[in-house]
């Protein structure tokens, strides 16, 4: 029996050796490589080719996206489930439209992994419960707030809003955008009101529920 090849890409070493341990468990999988270096990696995966890489998201100087566009120019053939401490929707998607076939977190399970190097493998795509479950809280949250309660928002009032999540001040705010910290005031009110928000910490909570 041919067995599926897996590369593992995480800069925690303890991380990485123990998934390899865990996975070779499995008759059917090996383990061919693992690194905490983004860059030997590219140079691996390019020379053997694995069926599947397991890649953690947070590491420098080579992140899990970066990873990814360099895998899928120079190992095609090699599918990418990303692993992550993030479970927010956002870079399930980033990961997701830059070519990765699944994605699961640090929190998940293993065998929650091995389910998902299983359906990979078999050339389906998997996202872990963790991160489906808050998709749909989401669509809840979305359904309570109203439909395309963010596509209401202006492009200034998107603009604040991120500015918001930086920890800046109304004062902060103002100085940067070049208008008065009372109009500052009048568009946070309109944000809120407008996303059915009751304070500024439920609008940050807003924003990192959905990726803004």
């Amino acid at each position: 029996m041919q067995k599926t090849t897996i590369m593992i890409v995480d800069d925690h070493t303890l991380v990485r050796e123990t998934w390899a341990k865990f996975i070779s468990l499995y008759p059917e999988y090996d383990v061919i490589f693992n690194t905490g270096d983004g860059q030997e990696a590219i140079e691996v995966a390019r020379d053997q080719r694995p069926d599947i890489l397991l890649a953690d998201i947070n590491m420098v100087p080579v992140n899990g996206f970066e990873l990814l566009e360099m895998i899928s120019k120079f190992s095609p053939g090699t599918k990418v489930i990303g692993v992550s401490m993030h479970s927010q929707p956002a870079y399930v998607k980033k990961m997701m439209r830059g070519g990765a076939k699944g994605y699961v977190t640090k929190s998940s399970p293993s065998e929650e992994l091995m389910v998902a190097i299983a359906e990979v493998a078999a050339g389906r795509t998997y996202i872990c419960a963790e991160v489906k479950n808050i998709i749909a809280d989401q669509a809840v949250n979305e359904s309570r707030h109203g439909p395309g309660a963010i596509s209401q928002l202006s492009e200034r009032e998107l603009e604040i809003i991120k500015l918001v999540r930086n920890g800046l001040s109304s004062k902060e705010i103002a100085l940067q955008l070049s208008i008065t910290p009372k109009t500052v005031e009048v568009h946070r009110h309109n944000i809120l009101k407008k996303l059915k928000l009751k304070n500024s910490v439920a609008l940050i909570e807003f924003m990192n529920s959905h990726g803004l």
